[in-house]
C-alpha cells in the first residue's frame, strides 16, 4: 500500500463509530501526545546539562572543553536536529513510512543518550550524532501522524494540535527540571541515563498503542535505487566519524559551526530563488514569497537570541547567580524549565488576546507580531544586561533576574513562534506548502547554529566584562530587527494581498 493513503480511506477510518475517542479526540492522539512528550522530556532534559557537562573540568567528571567550543558544539548539534528533519521527512515519504520513521527515530535517540551516559568522549560525540538523526526522523513525522487523525481539518484539528503542543511543553518542563537535579545528585552520567529511560518509555507506549492511529502502517514501495542516496550519506558520515574518533582528522567545532551557517543560509537562498524564478508561481504567490523571506530572516535572528537559554544564560546561572534556596543549591540547568512554565501559563492568554483584538478589528498584522516578538526578546536580554553589571562589581545576583528575563522572552515567543507557523501555511502556494514548512524549520536550524557562534565570538569566561557586552549585543540586534520589521510593515501588508 502506498504511504500516501487516499483521503477517502482516511475519512472512512476516522468516521468509523467503533474508533475509540478520548475526551472527544481520537484515541491515537494520546499515543502521539505521550510519544512527543517523552521525546521532548529526553531532548530538553539532555539539553539542560549538555553545555555544563562539556565545560566542567575532567577532574569533576566533565569533558573540560572551553566555553567557546562547547557553545559551538551545542549550536551545531541543535541545528543538525532541525536540518535533518528535512531528511527525516524524505525517508518517511520515500522509504519507510511515518510510523517506522518515528520508531527508528526513537531508537536512535535512545541509543544516542545511552552513548552520552557511557563516559567515553569519542562515544559521547557519536551519541550526539545519533540523537540528531533520531530527532530528524521522529519530529516531523509524529506531527504528520497527528494530522492524519483529523482528515476533515477544522477547529477540531486545531484543538488536537493544541493538545499535542501541550505535550511538547509538559515534556520540556519535566525534562529541564528533573534531569539537572538527577545530574547534581548522582553525577553527570546518571543525568544522561534519565533521558534515556524517558525515550524508552515513549517508544514502548508507541509500539503498544499505535493500533489506535488513524491510518494502518504502510511503507512506500521503495526499491534498492531509492535507498542509495541515504546509504551514501550515512556511509560518508560513518567514514568521517571513524576518522575523527581515531584521531586521523581533527574537527574544529567552531569552524564547522561557521561553515554550516553558510551552508544552511545558501540552501535557503537557493530555494527562495527557485520559488521566485522557476517554480511557476503566479504574481500574487511570488509576492507572498517576498514576505516569507522577510519572516525567515526575522525568525533566524529571533532564534539566535532565544537559544541563548542553553548556552550563555545557563553559564550565567552556573557562575554568576546565587542559587541557594533554603540550603538547597538549585542546579543551573533547572532554570531552563522556567520558559516552559511561562508558555503553559501564558499561551491561553495570548490565544484569547488575539481573538479579542480580531473581534474589534485591531488584530496586529503578522509583521507587527514578529516585531513585538523581537523587541520583547531584546527587552528580556536588557534585563540580563542590568543583572550582569552587578556581576562586574563582584556580586552574584538573585535568580529573580533570570526568571524575569525568561518571562519577557516568552511573551515574545508567543508573539512570534505560533504566528510564524500559521503564517507559513497561509502564505505558501498550495503545491509547495510542505517545502515552505521545511524552509521555516531551516530558520530554526540557522538560528540555533548562530546562537552558539555568538557565544563563541563574544563570551570569555576569564573576562567578566564580556558578559554584559554579549547581552547588550543581543539587545541591539533584536531591537534593530524589530524596528526594521515595523518599518517594513506597510510594504509587507501590501505584498500579503489580503491574507489575514
Amino acid at each position: 500500500m502506498s504511504a500516501l493513503t487516499s483521503s477517502a480511506a482516511i475519512d472512512t477510518a476516522s468516521a468509523d463509530p467503533s474508533v475509540r475517542t478520548l475526551f472527544g479526540h481520537p484515541r491515537g492522539l494520546a499515543t502521539l501526545f505521550l510519544t512527543e512528550m517523552w521525546e521532548r522530556f529526553t531532548h530538553y532534559g539532555m539539553r539542560a546539562i549538555l553545555v555544563l557537562f562539556m565545560v566542567t573540568a575532567v577532574s569533576e567528571g566533565g569533558l573540560g572543553i572551553k566555553d567557546q567550543a562547547a557553545s559551538s558544539i551545542y549550536g551545531l548539534f541543535v541545528a543538525s536536529c532541525y536540518l535533518l528533519s528535512l531528511l527525516g521527512g524524505w525517508v518517511a515519504d520515500r522509504l519507510v513510512g511515518a510510523q517506522r520513521a518515528v520508531i527508528g527515530g526513537a531508537v536512535f535517540i535512545l541509543l544516542g543518550n545511552a552513548m552520552l551516559a557511557s563516559g567515553s568522549t569519542p562515544v559521547f560525540f557519536l551519541g550526539l550524532t545519533a540523537i540528531a538523526f533520531g530527532v530528524g526522523l521522529l519530529k516531523p513525522n509524529v506531527s504528520v501522524l497527528v494530522g492524519q487523525l483529523y482528515p476533515g481539518g477544522g477547529a477540531r484539528r486545531d484543538s488536537g494540535f493544541s493538545l499535542f503542543y501541550m505535550g511538547i511543553n509538559v515534556g520540556a518542563l519535566l525534562g529541564a527540571f528533573l534531569v539537572p537535579i538527577c545530574a547534581a545528585r548522582f553525577g553527570w552520567h546518571w543525568g544522561f541515563v534519565l533521558p534515556t529511560l524517558g525515550m524508552l518509555l515513549g517508544l514502548v507506549q508507541f509500539l503498544f498503542t499505535r493500533r489506535y492511529l488513524a491510518v494502518p502502517h504502510s511503507s512506500p514501495q521503495a526499491g534498492l535505487r531509492d535507498w542509495l542516496p541515504l546509504v551514501g550519506f550515512v556511509t560518508a558520515l560513518i567514514v568521517v566519524a571513524t576518522l575523527a574518533v581515531s584521531g586521523t582528522i581533527r574537527i574544529d567545532a567552531q569552524a564547522m559551526a561557521l561553515a554550516s551557517s553558510w551552508i544552511i543560509g545558501l540552501i535557503a537562498a537557493a530555494y527562495f530563488v527557485y520559488l521566485l524564478l522557476f517554480a511557476g508561481l503566479s504574481g500574487t504567490e511570488r509576492r507572498h514569497v517576498y514576505v516569507i523571506i522577510a519572516l525567515f530572516v526575522a525568525a533566524t535572528l529571533y532564534y539566535a537570541a532565544q537559544e541563548q537559554t542553553a548556552t550563555s544564560l545557563t553559564l550565567f546561572a552556573e557562575r554568576y547567580t546565587n542559587r541557594n534556596f533554603f540550603g538547597w543549591q538549585i542546579p543551573a540547568g533547572v532554570f531552563q524549565s522556567v520558559s516552559s512554565v511561562y508558555i503553559l501559563l501564558l499561551a491561553p492568554l495570548f490565544s484569547a488576546l488575539w481573538i479579542a483584538l480580531d473581534r474589534r478589528g485591531r488584530d496586529p498584522s503578522t509583521s507587527v507580531k514578529f516585531a513585538l516578538g523581537l523587541l520583547l526578546m531584546g527587552a528580556g536580554f536588557l534585563v540580563m544586561y542590568f543583572a550582569s553589571t552587578y556581576v562586574l562589581a563582584g556580586q552574584k545576583v538573585l535568580p529573580t533576574w533570570l526568571v524575569l528575563s525568561y518571562g519577557v522572552q516568552m511573551c515574545g515567543d508567543l508573539c512570534l513562534g505560533p504566528v510564524g507557523l500559521s503564517s507559513m501555511t497561509k502564505l505558501a502556494a498550495p503545491r509547495v506548502a510542505g517545502q515552505v514548512m521545511g524552509i521555516w524549520f531551516l530558520s530554526l536550524s540557522l538560528g540555533n547554529d548562530l546562537a552558539g557562534q555568538f557565544v563563541a565570538s563574544a563570551y570569555d569566561a576569564s573576562h567578566v566584562a564580556s558578559v554584559p557586552a554579549l547581552f547588550l549585543k543581543i539587545v541591539a540586534w533584536c531591537a534593530l530587527a524589530g524596528v526594521t520589521m515595523l518599518l517594513l510593515t506597510p510594504l509587507l501588508k501590501r505584498l500579503m494581498a489580503g491574507v489575514r
